[in-house]
């Protein structure tokens, strides 16, 4: 079964990323603006792992069917925060760390999946692990995908709050007011898949450094099992 050339299991790791990790991600941006002191995502009730409460439309659609995409961004007031340019960084680097840290707990349990002894004459059991697999397998990609991704410095990004923290005020106030055009023309290249490659690559390494992190797993399970 495909879906615009996806198989079944990428569409459903991203259904449980759209239901599941973009709540978490935005619920990371949420609570972090709380502890800088900022009570605003708190009363819009953004404080939440409720999908619906941080679902935008048309970024989980480009997640569905490109990996990459955003939820509705949380407000924050950063004249509430304590220190407001370290909380709007901290605040802003939560989600994408939030997306880091399940894919790597999810690359944990795909290790000790990998390690587990099973026979190939026990059909039922080896379809069902090796379809969890694939899911785990394609659920930490999207995991890190979407990790990378909002990290892009353009706005509305996690990585623009982050990257105008650094800049001179003219230049931040060249990207308030064209930041309309300037996500225009961000769907536009996402739409047209010129960030693929890049972020493919990039991706592609983080979840090296993850597998490779974890092999003391392996280690531990083949002392186990024997």
């Amino acid at each position: 079964m495909s879906f615009f050339g996806l198989n079944l299991f990428t569409i459903t790791a991203r259904i449980l990323v759209i239901l599941l990790i973009l709540p978490l991600h935005e619920f990371a941006h949420a609570f972090v603006a709380k502890k800088c002191g900022d009570y605003t995502a708190e009363s819009s009730g953004r404080i939440t792992l409720n999908p619906f409460a941080h679902i935008d439309p048309i970024g989980a659609l480009l997640l569905l069917l490109t990996g990459f995409g955003w939820a509705k961004p949380v407000p924050i007031n950063p004249n509430a925060m304590r220190n407001p340019r370290k909380g709007i960084i901290l605040t802003s680097l939560a989600g994408p760390l939030s997306n880091l840290i399940v894919a790597f707990i999810a690359m944990m349990l795909l290790r000790i999946l990998y390690c587990i002894p099973i026979s190939l004459d026990n059909t039922m059991l080896y379809n069902t692990l090796s379809s969890i697999s694939t899911i785990l397998y394609y659920f930490i990609s999207v995991n890190i995908g979407l990790a990378v991704f909002n990290l892009i410095p353009v706005p509305p990004l996690d990585g623009s709050n982050v990257l105008m923290q650094f800049l001179p005020t003219r230049a931040v106030i060249w990207i308030q007011r064209n930041q309309m055009i300037i996500s225009i023309i961000f769907l536009v290249l996402v739409c047209s898949n010129a960030f693929s490659i890049p972020l493919s690559w990039l991706s592609s390494k983080i979840y090296l450094l993850f597998y490779n992190a974890t092999d003391w797993i392996a280690l531990i399970m083949e002392a186990i099992i024997g």
